[in-house]
């Protein structure tokens, strides 16, 4: 088994999980997430403790691997039950701007014109300032996606770095043409 999987995943207080054929679901102060198993992977409950076991013993590297991301979505799900998760994003160029209006993100990234995004469930947007983005939810992977397809309108271009890009990325800048 894997190293990542053969280590429990702790339930914190307020955190309780139920095991059903196929299916595990957590739930917390901020909500409920529900994660399906795949073939070949088993959950045990003991106390406030969750196992991750390969199934009928039968240890083929598919299942090694399932096992290993099965513990790690579940590590995931109690800590955005608790905590939640953040992705922050920056607009970098002139005039590009943001706005949450509603269910919809407003972007100005300098095409003719608006862009609108919807908020998807279960995400909040806010923006702090006109060129900051913050999304913010309970499952780390919707949380991720979001952000990948705000930043998909106009990634970072690589002579001026100009776009949408996340908090703290680096940019490589290419040199521009010489005479």
């Amino acid at each position: 088994m894997s190293r990542i999987a053969k280590m429990p995943v702790k339930l914190p207080q307020g955190v309780q999980a139920t095991v059903a054929a196929g299916t595990v679901t957590v739930k917390g102060a901020k909500g409920a997430l529900t994660l399906k198993l795949t073939e070949g992977v088993a959950i045990r409950q003991q106390d406030q403790q969750l196992s991750v076991d390969i199934a009928d013993g039968k240890a083929t590297a598919e299942r090694i691997a399932a096992a290993g991301a099965a513990r790690a979505n579940l590590a995931n799900m109690v800590t955005g039950v608790t905590r939640g998760f953040e992705r922050k994003l920056e607009l970098v160029g002139v005039g590009y701007r943001a706005a949450v209006q509603g269910r919809n993100l407003n972007l100005t990234l300098g095409f003719s014109h608006p862009v609108s995004y919807p908020v998807p469930e279960g995400i909040s947007i806010e923006t702090p300032s006109q060129t900051e983005i913050v999304i913010k939810g309970m499952d780390r992977q919707k949380v991720g996606q979001v952000a990948a397809e705000i930043r998909g309108y106009r990634p970072p271009e690589p002579y001026k770095g100009k776009g949408v890009r996340l908090a703290g990325e680096k940019i490589v800048l290419k040199e521009g043409k010489k005479k």
